[in-house]
Parts: C-alpha cells; structure tokens; sequence
C-alpha cells in the first residue's frame, strides 16, 4: 500500500474542515435562525438569505466530508465564514479572546480550510477520488 502524502493531507483538510463546521449548521437546523436573520435585519439585508447557512454550514461541509464536489463544498465554506466574519464577527477582527488568541480564529481557520479544499481538491481518499474538475 502507497501512502500519498498529498493526498493524505487533502483528506485530513477535508475531514478537520468539514467536521468542526457541520455541529454549527446542525445546531442551527435544530434551533432556527433567528440569531441569523437578527443579524442580516440589523445590517439592511433580507432575512431570506439566512437560509443560505444550511447551504454553507451544512451541504458544503457533507460535499467536503465524502470528498464529492469538494472544490465547490469548499468554495461555499469559504464564502459563508468570509460572510461570517464579515457580518457577525466584523467587531473582532482586531481583538483578541482572553487566552490571547485572535477572537476570530475559528472563523479564519474554516474560511482557510474551505479555500484550501477549493485549491487543493478531494484527493484520491474520497468518493470522486480527485476524478472531475470540481472534486
């Protein structure tokens, strides 16, 4: 057995990506949206939208999970935390939590480990198995 470090590394980004980020979508098909649309009302946008995190914090991260459309599951993480960031987190940008750690890290991580998906691909331990242009 030939071990692919490249493709190993695609599969513990996929994995670490997708797993830390699917219990947040989860958790907000469990409990609604309202913290969303709060969000989204107090910026000027249409609550609709909100609808968008079941997109990019629960069918992106299953696409990045199997390996299956992955560059489009992490093109879709990148953008929802890039959104994140942008409209929940903007306050935080410059500070830092109290272990001194930048505040928004999470966020950064996810919108990294999306991005890096997006480049880099599923890689041979998925379903597609880096078969297509989008896996």
């Amino acid at each position: 057995m030939s071990f692919h470090t490249d493709d190993i590394a695609k599969l513990l980004v996929r994995l670490s990506t997708g797993f830390v980020l699917l219990p947040y979508g989860l958790d907000y098909a469990k409990d609604g949206l309202d913290f969303i649309y709060n969000q989204l009302q107090a910026n000027g946008l249409p609550t609709f939208l909100g609808y968008g995190v079941f997109i990019g914090e629960i069918l992106a991260p299953i696409l990045v999970l199997i390996g299956w459309q992955s560059r489009i599951g992490g093109l879709l993480i990148a953008i929802n935390m890039l959104v994140s960031i942008l409209l929940v987190h903007r306050a935080q940008i410059f500070e830092y939590n109290e272990f001194g750690g930048w505040a928004i890290a999470l966020n950064v991580m996810l919108l990294m480990g999306g991005a890096a998906v997006f480049f880099g691909g599923s890689g041979r331990y998925s379903v597609s198995r880096g078969a297509g242009k989008w896996d």
